[in-house]
């Protein structure tokens, strides 16, 4: 019992002297304050109790504190699992390759074709798919236009094409059937990789991209092909996860399928058809270079199907021909019109600050279901919109630097038919691809000829009629002659009576008036400081 003793003695002893053989600072950063077992394993290490054993109190507190500590690791460990857990998953899931979900393909209704009329061509004389038979069939077209009739039987041939068509002839259609037609009588077997569509269509604009993509999807409303539209200003991240499936159509501005190029999100070595929608819009906003890099990544002419559709066939749009194509066919829809007879021209003779009476005279006296109203100048633009709302007109304004998904939303209000009137630059000419538009009006007269076909193409499409408006001036009757050269025909103004200028009450504050105020203040607005208002400033 001595020796015993004597042992425990001594071992504390050793223990005690090691302990304090370790600094302060040592001692707190190992042994925390709070720690409750410490105190009890200290408790226990010191003798004055036969055998070294606590009381029932300490050993309480011993079992309490232990249970406390199992309790602390078993939660520390289940979150070590889960994290790790998490951490397996995420590496996994970039290598899985998941099928698409297919979307639900409607019913095809019965195909009737429409009588025979002389003349016209039926889109059930084709040799069409019959998917796209019955989608045609459900839009209510029955006959093709000019441009579908000429282009559709070598575009279903497979021959490389180049067509001559103004914006509202209907090329969107000639150019989507033909790509749908080939797809589903040439599937693919087997698996096919993400990202790598089979046809490209490239658009100058955003709008006019979505346009096509709607079109696309409506033709394809039957087949289960998978139609993307990806460009820029949108969520890069969400356009890039669309690429992450096997893709049919892709729709697209140059700038974004380059960078999804760049990026390897995007392979375009197996596409079999390319198709180049407003070529000449491409070559006046300078995306040819762009146009060219990704042509560059494409399989070479002959191995593709490319089809290019323009409003003129210049020499720099030939040359593009040449390059891109192999015994190209070109096809050209009413020559002799520039202008589509359903679009009745008027023409009124003005001064600038007798503008806004007579538009609202116009508005009051033609009733117009949907009216764009184009101008040379966002400020411009800007005071249109803020007279027009403050006169009680339902108006909205849209111009370049709009934020994309605010844009879309104001083409969606616009085309829904929540907005009825909308201000646009020239920007929105050819982007804005709305049906049912019955009026246009030209507030400035364009710089260029060919923005005057393009401004007032938005009316007029489909086989029915619509009506351009355009103010002369003072200073847009320096544009008249290039116009009158341009589409070929003499122009006759409009003298309005002088009750057509006055103008009505302000019936409400205008959301764009201190935006206006700010413009007012920089002296934007002022256009007594230059003759030639007309130029800058233009979006």
């Amino acid at each position: 019992m001595i020796e015993e003793l004597k042992r425990s003695f001594t071992s504390s002893a050793t223990e005690k002297s090691a302990e304090q053989s370790v600094s302060k600072h040592d001692r707190k950063r190992r042994q925390p304050r709070h720690d409750a077992s410490t105190y009890i394993r200290k408790a226990d290490q010191r003798p004055g109790t036969p055998g070294n054993s606590p009381s029932p109190k300490k050993q309480k507190n011993k079992d309490a504190a232990g249970k406390k500590q199992d309790a602390a690791e078993n939660i520390s460990q289940k979150k070590k699992k889960t994290k790790s857990a998490v951490k397996e998953q995420k590496q996994v899931q970039p290598q899985q390759n998941k099928p698409p979900q297919k979307k639900a393909i409607p019913p095809m209704p019965p195909i009737i074709p429409p009588p025979e009329e002389e003349g016209k061509m039926r889109f059930t004389d084709l040799e069409l798919a019959s998917e796209v038979k019955a989608a045609v069939q459900v839009l209510g077209f029955l006959y093709c236009t000019e441009i579908q009739k000429l282009a559709l039987p070598h575009a279903i041939a497979g021959k490389d094409l180049a067509a001559k068509a103004q914006t509202g002839t209907g090329k969107t259609a000639a150019f989507l059937a033909s790509l749908i037609t080939r797809f589903l009588k040439n599937p693919i077997q087997g698996e096919r990789a993400n990202g790598t569509p089979r046809a490209l269509v490239l658009a100058p604009t955003r709008e006019l991209a979505i346009q096509i993509h709607d079109d696309a999807v409506n033709l394809s409303r039957f087949t289960g092909l998978n139609i993307v539209v990806i460009f820029g200003g949108m969520d890069h991240e969400k356009q890039r996860r669309m690429l992450n499936e096997p893709v049919d159509i892709l729709i697209g501005t140059p700038g974004r399928i380059i960078d999804y190029t760049k990026s390897r999100d995007l392979d375009l070595s197996q596409a079999e058809a390319l198709v180049i929608d407003e070529a000449d819009r491409m070559l006046d906003m300078g995306f040819i270079p762009d146009v060219r890099r990704i042509v560059y990544h494409l399989p070479r002419p002959g191995v593709r199907q490319t089809m290019l559709f323009s409003a003129t066939l210049e020499h720099d749009i030939l040359r593009l021909v040449e390059s891109w194509m192999v015994e190209p066919v070109f096809v050209e829809s009413e020559p002799e019109h520039v202008v589509t007879d359903l679009i009745d021209q008027r023409f009124y003779a003005v001064l600038d600050e007798q503008k806004m009476g007579l538009l609202m005279y116009l508005i009051k006296a033609e009733n117009p279901g949907r009216m764009i109203i184009f101008g040379n100048r966002k400020d411009k633009n800007l005071k249109i919109a803020d007279q027009l709302y403050s006169y009680g007109e339902n108006v909205e304004l849209l111009s370049g630097d709009v934020a994309q998904e605010k844009r879309l939303k104001v083409l969606d209000r616009f085309r829904e038919g929540k907005t009825r009137i909308l201000v646009a630059t020239d920007v929105a000419a050819r982007g804005i691809h709305v049906d049912d538009i019955t009026h246009v009006v030209n507030y400035d007269l364009p710089e260029q000829a060919d923005d005057y076909v393009h401004r007032i193409g938005r009316t007029g499409r489909a086989g029915e009629k619509g009506i351009s408006i355009s103010f002369v001036c003072e200073y847009g009757a320096f544009q008249l002659p290039a116009i009158e050269q341009y589409v070929g025909s003499e122009i006759k103004t409009i003298q309005p009576s002088a009750e057509m200028f006055l103008t009505p009450e302000v019936v409400r504050k205008s959301p764009w008036s201190e935006e206006m105020k700010q413009h007012h203040s920089h002296g934007s607005g002022n256009h007594s400081s230059s003759r030639n208002h007309h130029s800058g400033h233009r979006k």
